[in-house]
């Protein structure tokens, strides 16, 4: 979600799943899967995805001590967005300075005994910020390369232990329809089992795993070795409070959460457009009314029998009072606990960070970890 608000207005500690066999080497030896475990986990963001930084540049950017740190924190994984852009060229050749990155990403996490998602963030054919130059679901070759994409990936990671490594097939798609989203995924999935049957594969919903299309998710029967993912930035009033890329990039108003959020005075000599946006964020908040739109997607979980995990979520370190964004850190946490739901904090060092250029942790971690 992060940059997206026109497309948008789990369990705490560990997260058992289901026992398996599984491939876990290219001589196709069976061994047995440990129960995937979830848990409280950090997005490292902005480092093999969303950047420019190339060769030592973006070496240095990331390194092991960063993945030591979110594990002195107690976080238990990682979701590692990574774009298309950084590790392949246009022919599917490889990047192999960031396939060397991974590794030592995938490597730092395991030898810190957290797991980790693997997620496809961007690709050339698909990108949550430009909807209107998306071809992933116009175009057939770009679905055939987006499933070439993986199949390449998989080679890779196959080596890894299912009960340590999971792939997110996309982040937050936006298709023209659910059912074109379903189809696409359905056939990554399908392309995926044919070596990895029991590979825990990460899917979301139409229009930016929003809670609100949830309902239209559908996966292949049978298939237990998926999780559904959501991602969750209501009421963008405290999370996208300030933040340059939003509508939200001037305001200055005090903002007041839990509680009748802002001032409607505030809409005075705003543009219709804006304003129609405001009062789709404003209003009353509290956890009763966050769980109110994340139980959509808890629902979807229990009616097709697999886990729920909220991706991404987190707040714009803005000019909303602190107290209110704490606050609302609290309820998320809080719902996060007593629902069961793994979720992964947007994120490590970027635009919602948890720790600073010293990796000092600021208040979130404290929250999101109960301690």
């Amino acid at each position: 979600m992060k940059h997206i608000t026109a497309l948008l207005s789990i369990a705490l500690g560990t997260m058992l799943f289901f026992s398996c066999k599984n491939n876990t080497s290219a001589q196709n030896e069976q061994t047995d899967c440990q129960n995937f475990k979830l848990g409280t986990g950090v997005n490292v963001s902005h480092w093999l995805s969303q950047s420019d930084r190339r060769g030592e540049e973006r070496a240095k950017q990331i390194t092991k001590a960063d993945f030591d740190s979110i594990a002195s924190m107690g976080f238990e994984h990682v979701r590692l967005p990574i774009d298309e852009v950084q590790f392949y060229d246009e022919n599917l050749n490889r990047d192999e300075e960031a396939f060397a990155l991974l590794k030592n990403a995938i490597d730092w996490t395991l030898e810190n005994n957290m797991n980790i998602i693997v997620d496809l963030h961007i690709t050339r054919a698909h990108y949550f910020l430009t909807v209107e130059e998306n071809t992933l679901f116009t175009k057939t070759e770009a679905q055939d390369h987006m499933v070439a994409i993986w199949k390449d990936l998989q080679k890779f990671l196959k080596s890894y232990p299912t009960d340590r490594v999971a792939y997110e097939l996309l982040n937050e798609a936006v298709a023209p329809t659910h059912e074109a989203l379903n189809n696409l995924e359905a056939r990554l999935i399908s392309a995926i089992r044919e070596e990895e049957p029991n590979r825990f594969i990460i899917v979301g919903s139409n229009w930016a795993q929003s809670v609100e299309t949830m309902q239209y998710l559908q996966v292949p029967e049978n298939d237990k070795h998926l999780i559904i993912s959501f991602h969750y930035y209501n009421p963008l009033f405290i999370t996208h409070f300030g933040a340059p890329w939003t509508i939200y990039s001037d305001c200055r108003e005090n903002v007041t959460y839990p509680g009748n959020l802002i001032d409607t005075a505030f809409f005075a000599g705003k543009d219709e457009k804006t304003v129609q946006e405001y009062r789709t964020q404003c209003g009353v908040w509290d956890k009763e009314k966050l769980f109110s739109q994340i139980k959509k997607a808890v629902d979807r979980g229990k009616e097709l029998g697999l886990q729920v995990y909220c991706g991404e979520f987190g707040a714009y370190p803005n000019f909303v009072n602190k107290e209110s964004r704490l606050n609302w850190y609290k309820d998320m946490a809080a719902i996060f606990k007593e629902n069961n739901i793994a979720n992964a904090h947007w994120c490590y060092k970027g635009d919602f960070p948890i720790v600073d250029e010293t990796r000092t942790p600021n208040e979130i971690p404290a929250i999101l970890l109960h301690k």
